[in-house]
């Protein structure tokens, strides 16, 4: 049996993190409860739900969930998983900025801060909450800083947020695991 541990998993956009943490988590040979963060906005989103539902094993559990992190040791497939893996971290954020606002143009600094203060107090309280069971914690998440400088607002918070969120997580990860074309390279 595995003992405790946090791993995350950055990659770009198709860089091949899901399917790199599915397998992590499948080779823990344990029940696997994957916390599923996407809400099915449009077409296309109901599509990528569909995908990353048909790649998973049956046997594993869903929870879909992208906030109350804390509710989580409420939920039977939590308490009978010892490993967790959560899909996609910046989905969970996109939905939480915009649970807090649909607008961002002109919002003061000061209130930004408090949505990214309450995005950042979910992430620690997922990393607190498998700490404390000795659950194995897989986080996916999309490398957001090497890109492009985003020409508005909404996208250099979300860009801000994430990327300091991501440091947070590998901070506190045993492992950090970068994607690219679908080739992993261990950074810790």
């Amino acid at each position: 049996m595995c003992e405790r541990k946090t791993i995350l998993v950055l990659g770009g956009a198709r860089s091949g993190k899901s399917r790199f943490a599915e397998k992590m988590a499948a080779e823990q040979e344990r029940p696997v409860l994957y916390v599923a963060t996407a809400l099915p906005i449009d077409a296309d989103m109901e599509d990528r739900i569909k995908k990353h539902q048909q790649s998973r094993p049956e046997t594993w559990m869903t929870e879909e969930r992208y906030r109350n992190m804390g509710e989580l040791e409420q939920v039977m497939a939590y308490k009978q998983a010892p490993t967790v893996l959560l899909d996609c971290a910046t989905v969970m954020i996109t939905n939480l900025m915009f649970d807090a606002s649909p607008d961002y143009d002109g919002m003061k600094p000061e209130t930004v801060q408090k949505i990214e203060d309450s995005i950042s107090e979910e992430f620690k309280v997922l990393f607190d909450r498998a700490e404390a069971d000795g659950k194995v914690l897989i986080v996916v998440s999309n490398e957001v800083g090497l890109g492009l400088v985003p020409a508005y607002k909404l996208g250099n918070y979300f860009r801000d947020i994430a990327g300091r969120v991501n440091q947070m997580m590998a901070s506190r990860a045993d492992e950090v695991y970068f994607l690219i074309s679908g080739i992993p390279m261990r950074i810790k």
